[in-house]
């Protein structure tokens, strides 16, 4: 996303982003063997969680 697009989000929009831009990563890292499923599956729990993003991860 670029700087000016990025600008125009609300906070909400901001946050979501984040966590999907989070999430990316950590397919990245299973998809590449860096962290077991058990690791990303307790990775990914956790940043949703804590971002409260669980609405958005049950889709």
């Amino acid at each position: 996303m670029e700087q000016a697009e990025w600008e125009h989000l609300s906070p909400e929009q901001k946050k979501i982003q984040l966590y999907l831009e989070q999430k990316e990563t950590l397919e990245a890292f299973l998809e590449r063997g860096a962290i077991s499923k058990a690791q990303y599956d307790k990775s990914l729990g956790d940043l949703t969680l804590k971002m409260g993003m669980t609405g958005l991860a049950e889709q």
